[in-house]
């Protein structure tokens, strides 16, 4: 079997080159790969891409993911998150391949306090999520053969994320202030790796398992616990902190262009029962993530 990975650098790109190995051969590609396009910017070229390689199974990790930026950079992210989707679908169909793709709970608008479910009423409230369901859209329309999965609160070990942007404040400062009022589950891209290779090894014996599903990791927590969760591991590994005080504040104490939601939740039980997956609370992806990132402090 042959697989195009797109966005191989990315967080889940990085996982998914060992999750996906023992499948089949890879063709891994970038914006920057020389040989074959995997610049979404460029739908034309890429579509030449999947003629010419003709793979079984096409995974989309790329993506347009400045969330702020794209309210001003419109067109950029619906170039890439959207029109470049909508090109891989219906290539993907028309070479009778899988299609691989992630999604995000910015598709809906963030309200209540009950974890999303995959048919619940969308509402995007920023052009992110608004991009980015413009992309599932396409493909529910042009690929009869997908994988859609929608995710939360994406971290790895490699590249920055949440909690060692707020270890490396601890060690500046004595005070800090996160938010307490959007809720949702940290998930780990090693995680999201994993099971995406479980699922399409399913899915291509089953068919009919096609579809769109969530996947987070299990439990919930909101920013400022969490952040009060990174630095309690990191206290009980030894490392000392220059903070003193970590205080709540809602999101109105901190805005930014675009509206985040305060619901990010998802309900991934349509997913465990499809595949016959029982997915970790998050504190264990996070855990493992902190031992990895404190070895350079120990």
């Amino acid at each position: 079997m042959h697989l195009l990975l797109l966005g191989k650098n990315g967080q889940v790109g990085w996982e998914l080159q060992r999750a996906l190995s023992p499948l089949g051969r890879i063709t891994a590609l970038d914006r920057h790969s020389a040989d074959y396009c995997g610049d979404l910017t460029k739908p034309d070229e890429l579509a030449q891409t999947v003629r010419a390689l003709k793979p079984d199974v096409i995974v989309n990790a790329a993506a347009y993911t400045a969330v702020d930026k794209a309210e001003t950079e419109r067109e950029l992210a619906t170039l890439v998150n959207a029109d470049a989707v909508n090109v891989l679908a219906r290539e993907a169909e028309a070479t009778g391949a899988w299609l691989v793709h992630y999604s995000t709970d910015y598709v809906f608008d963030g309200t209540g306090n009950r974890p999303w479910q995959e048919p619940d009423p969308t509402g995007p409230l920023n052009q992110y999520g608004a991009s980015k369901l413009a992309g599932e859209q396409a493909i529910a329309r042009y690929c009869s053969r997908h994988l859609i999965f929608r995710t939360s609160w994406v971290y790895a070990a490699r590249g920055n994320n949440f909690a060692k942007t707020m270890l490396r404040l601890a060690q500046e400062r004595s005070k800090l202030s996160v938010i307490d009022d959007q809720f949702g589950a940290p998930t780990g891209a090693e995680l999201i790796a994993d099971v995406t290779a479980h699922a399409l090894r399913q899915a291509m014996a089953k068919p009919a398992l096609s579809g769109l599903y969530h996947l987070a990791a299990a439990g919930e927590i909101n920013w400022h616990d969490y952040a009060a969760f990174v630095f309690n591991e990191v206290r009980k590994a030894g490392i000392e902190l220059a903070l003193q005080q970590l205080d709540p504040i809602p999101t109105s104490a901190w805005p930014t262009p675009a509206i985040r939601p305060a619901n990010s939740r998802l309900d991934c039980t349509r997913l465990e029962a499809a595949f016959g997956l029982h997915l970790p609370r998050w504190q264990l992806g996070v855990a493992r993530m902190l031992d990895e990132i404190l070895e350079q402090y120990r």
